[in-house]
């Protein structure tokens, strides 16, 4: 897989928990996120991901990003390329709780994720990922913001996932 020379694979992904973070309901979900976490903090690729209380921030306080929603549930990080993070999204621990994610989102925050590159070095905000989402969102994949399924067409992915 080829990434634009200098550059690392940027990735938003969100939704709004089913019920709130306390409930036994979304227990399981609760309870792994540190482990999802710290094993893609180990993976091969991994570059940053933004800080758990730094995304809580975003979540819930009234001028984060996602205005205040209390069950907002999300996760902003970096790679070095397309390839490791498909390795760590579809052939790991985490392929367990997407395919559960249903359990624990409304049915719109099932698919809420954008791509971007971002220069080696950049930490992206959460600002700037729901506006390439919002992007991809208005006018279709592109370069700037896509998903899955774009990074296939580009040949930048393998073949054989499922999109997310």
């Amino acid at each position: 897989m080829i990434t634009p020379a200098a550059h690392h694979l940027a990735e938003l992904n969100f939704g709004e928990l089913r019920h709130d973070w306390d409930d036994p309901r979304v227990a399981e979900f609760v309870a792994g996120l540190d482990m999802v976490n710290a094993l893609a903090a180990r993976s091969p690729g991994f570059v940053w991901r933004l800080t758990d209380e730094d995304m809580n921030t975003e979540q819930v306080a009234e001028g984060g990003a996602f205005g205040g929603n209390p069950r907002m549930a999300s996760t902003l990080s970096v790679w070095t390329d397309a390839a490791s993070l498909q390795h760590f999204v579809w052939n790991t621990v985490h392929r367990q709780f997407y395919d559960k994610r249903a359990l624990w989102y409304d049915a719109f925050g099932n698919s809420n994720l954008v791509m971007w590159w971002v220069p080696v070095g950049h930490k992206p905000s959460v600002a700037e990922g729901l506006a390439r989402f919002a992007r991809m969102q208005g006018q279709g994949p592109s370069a700037t913001a896509f998903g899955w399924d774009w990074l296939k067409v580009a040949g930048l992915m393998s073949g054989g996932q499922e999109k997310g």
